[in-house]
């Protein structure tokens, strides 16, 4: 059985790289947008932009 939490995970998604390296939860009904954050990947070792993908 799924969490309630696990419905509203989403992934985020270095734009260099395409690795997965965060997960995060998002309110549907009052965010629209696609989230965008500017993230640590461990991969590029450095701060880049970390894009909702789909699941």
């Amino acid at each position: 059985m799924a969490s309630k939490y696990s419905a509203n995970l989403i992934k985020l998604k270095c734009s260099v790289c395409n690795r997965v390296n965060y997960y995060t939860r998002k309110n549907k009904k009052l965010v629209e947008r696609k989230l965008e954050y500017k993230k640590f990947c461990n991969w590029c070792r450095k701060h880049t932009v970390h894009k909702e993908t789909k699941k």
